[in-house]
């Protein structure tokens, strides 16, 4: 840690545990009075995280609440990799949202829906595979998976016909950037009120694809925030094939997610298999791609 190039200016280094990143992560404050927030992963990832930096600095120029990049490069040796971010002071949305009325959680969702559009606006590289190719070869393997040894479920029928005669729908899609992991844990809301958006170091379809598939962690638990999510990103102008394919990536990722859970996280296995049947709920056993928790008057 001592090669990084302000390493003497930091007057406390503490450890955060929190989060399933394998990255070592520190809170640091300097002599100046400045806090940042230091990442260290192994030198191995040196491409990825690099990619990562410049993506930020692009983010931040357009506008995107978020960790300011400060430095990046090699450290212990050259056996690591650090990044380093300004630090973002407030509370995690989650945490704030059960204190809120129905109207401030739906504007505050409208935020994030903005926020995310904007995200949306950086490209993805040029080189990049089509969508579905890229999708398919993901998730093909995992539905695989769930039918030789999932646990089946009432309605897990429904749920894979659903997905497999509405395929089509993610041919010819767009893609941007991605956040990567676009949820209520990665939202900090600041003394000032307003959002920005951590942890942008989840690699999911290598940070790009389908603007729409981002939509696959909304917060379901606060479904004033929810909608105002959708609002927000569509300035109230939602196209129709949304619903579908939001109906697509919930179900996709909830009955793909059952095989994990078994295998990684048994714990929360019981909340994967009720998701699935609270998606069937939501969607009228996929008969309706208007979820039944979206509301667009929340005042």
């Amino acid at each position: 840690m001592i090669e990084i190039p302000l390493y003497d200016t930091f007057s406390k280094i503490e450890p955060i545990t929190k989060g399933m990143s394998g990255d070592k992560k520190y809170y640091i404050e300097t002599v100046e009075g400045k806090h940042f927030l230091l990442r260290i992963a192994d030198f191995s990832e040196y491409a990825q995280k690099e990619i990562e930096f410049e993506a930020m600095k692009h983010l931040v120029a357009r506008g995107v609440p978020m960790p300011s990049p400060i430095d990046f490069g090699t450290c212990n040796n050259s056996k690591c990799v650090y990044t380093l971010l300004s630090w973002v002071d407030g509370v995690e949305v989650e945490a704030i949202l059960p204190t809120l009325s129905k109207a401030e959680q739906y504007t505050l969702g409208i935020e994030a829906g903005e926020i995310l559009r904007k995200i949306h606006t950086h490209p993805a590289p040029d080189i990049v595979d089509n969508w579905a190719e890229r999708y398919y070869s993901v998730i093909n393997p995992r539905l695989k998976a769930f039918r030789s040894e999932g646990i089946p479920f009432v309605g897990d029928t429904i749920i894979l016909n659903y997905l497999e005669s509405n395929g089509v729908l993610l041919n010819n899609r767009p893609q941007c950037h991605h956040h990567g992991d676009y949820h209520m844990g990665n939202m900090i809301h600041s003394d000032t009120g307003r959002l920005s958006i951590i942890d942008w170091h989840t690699v999911d379809f290598n940070n790009c694809g389908d603007p729409w598939y981002e939509f696959n962690r909304i917060g379901i638990e606060f479904p004033a925030f929810a909608s105002g999510q959708i609002d927000g990103y569509f300035d109230h102008e939602i196209p129709e094939k949304f619903w579908s394919l939001l109906a697509y990536y919930l179900a996709a990722s909830a009955i793909t997610s059952i095989v994990w859970a078994k295998y990684f996280a048994p714990e929360g296995l019981q909340d994967i298999l009720k998701l699935n049947t609270d998606i069937l709920r939501w969607f009228d056993d996929m008969k309706n791609p208007v979820p039944t928790w979206y509301l667009n008057d929340f005042s």
